[in-house]
């Protein structure tokens, strides 16, 4: 009897974490495309918005602010522009954390090397370290979507991203993501 109670108290977590993640991978590769409502704080600034992601590093973001401010990504460059700034911003998507977020692949090929899958009331989650890159990733706990991340920008700010209204797999023109569209 002693045995089978210490077989659950010290396995029991790991299968649930190995369940977890398994799900969680699942959820990733039955996913093509993703739409979601988010709101982003970069220091103490908060900014909202609505985001279409196509994988593989396709996205496009628009933030409800006063200055119509957008990002997007065709999958190599990404551009930031707004009616505040007087020239757009382009950099490549290989130089910010994005292009992890965005490349499904990755994501999977790390969450199958994490040995820790991070457990709250809410969400799972786990870090990837990658060129000096910190990412933590969220996934929900009911439904296995992703929720989130933290990330660090360019910059060096920390960036913490919560997605919520989520939908997956519909119908998208990838004609959203012509960078040329947003560069006016």
């Amino acid at each position: 009897m002693k045995l089978i109670v210490f077989i659950l108290i010290f396995f029991y977590p790991l299968n649930i974490h190995a369940s977890s993640k398994k799900l969680i991978k699942n959820k990733l590769e039955e996913t093509n495309n993703i739409s979601f409502q988010f709101i982003q704080k970069i220091g103490k600034k908060t900014e909202k918005g609505k985001c279409t992601i196509s994988y593989p590093k396709k996205i496009l973001c628009k933030y409800d602010d006063i200055y119509s401010k957008i990002l997007v990504s065709n999958g190599k460059s990404l551009i930031i522009n707004s009616k505040k700034i007087t020239n757009y911003l382009r950099y490549q998507l290989k130089d910010t954390p994005l292009n992890l977020i965005l490349d499904r692949r990755f994501l999977i090929e790390e969450l199958e090397k994490v040995e820790i899958v991070k457990e709250n009331d809410e969400t799972f989650s786990f870090s990837i370290i990658h060129n000096n890159n910190l990412l933590n990733i969220f996934f929900d706990k009911e439904n296995y979507e992703i929720r989130g991340w933290i990330t660090t920008d360019i910059y060096l700010n920390r960036v913490e991203t919560k997605l919520f209204n989520i939908e997956r797999n519909m119908m998208i023109d990838q004609s959203l993501f012509r960078i040329q569209n947003y560069i006016n």
